[in-house]
């Protein structure tokens, strides 16, 4: 398992070379565009008045330079978004596509087990898993005794039927002499789909269509 904060070293991307890479492009573009605009300012300037340029030819030199116009533009964008770090974090995240994040946003459950981490708390003599549908209504509720640890969540009711395929979340109520003395959510693993960029940060796409921001994930798996 890797901390949250070790996700720039697992991604092993330099994101220095990726910004210089597309620095160079960039500037490949620009001078590729001047070297267009001088050739086509001058064409214009010295063609003959007695056969002048045909208006079919004219309109594609000037398609062709609204086209190298736009490719200059996205390439200063992309590059802007590389220096200003959201890139290279979008390259750096997309190595966690694949794996598995803990989160305590709500999870997509197929009928497959589910891991829960489950922090024990002290002085309790029992502790109650609860577990919330997506609309926040609870759905299930199983003693799992106060100790701490991962566990397989099977999504089962006592008659050994499984609950629907769905979002749902986990909250853990410790006892003590049947007297509740905390109650806390907990958190649990999904598979990360995708990653996208937002305007408060890079968001993961989680099984199932689920989501989470980067600083709602507490740990990285394979």
């Amino acid at each position: 398992m890797t901390s949250i904060y070790d996700y720039s070293a697992i991604s092993g991307i330099d994101t220095r070379r990726q910004a210089g890479s597309t620095s160079a492009q960039n500037s490949s573009s620009t001078s590729q565009f001047e070297t267009f605009l001088k050739m086509l300012t001058t064409q214009i300037k010295h063609q003959d008045p007695l056969n002048p340029m045909e208006g079919t030819e004219f309109a594609v030199q000037l398609a062709t330079f609204s086209g190298v116009e736009r490719q200059v533009q996205t390439n200063q964008l992309l590059l802007q978004l590389l220096q200003g770090g959201g890139g290279g974090e979008l390259g750096q995240l997309s190595s966690w596509i694949g794996r598995e994040v803990r989160t305590s946003r709500p999870v997509w459950f197929d009928q497959q087990p589910l891991t829960l981490t489950i922090d024990g708390v002290a002085d309790a003599d029992s502790a109650t898993l609860v577990t919330l549908d997506e609309n926040g209504n609870e759905v299930l509720r199983e003693n799992i005794g106060p100790g701490s640890g991962e566990i397989d969540w099977l999504g089962k009711r006592t008659n050994g039927a499984l609950l629907p395929s769905g979002f749902y979340s986990f909250r853990i109520e410790a006892t003590r002499n049947g007297e509740i003395i905390s109650s806390r959510d907990i958190e649990a693993y999904s598979r990360v789909t995708g990653v996208e960029m937002t305007g408060n940060g890079p968001r993961l796409i989680l099984s199932g269509g689920g989501s989470a921001m980067v600083g709602e994930i507490s740990a990285l798996r394979a």
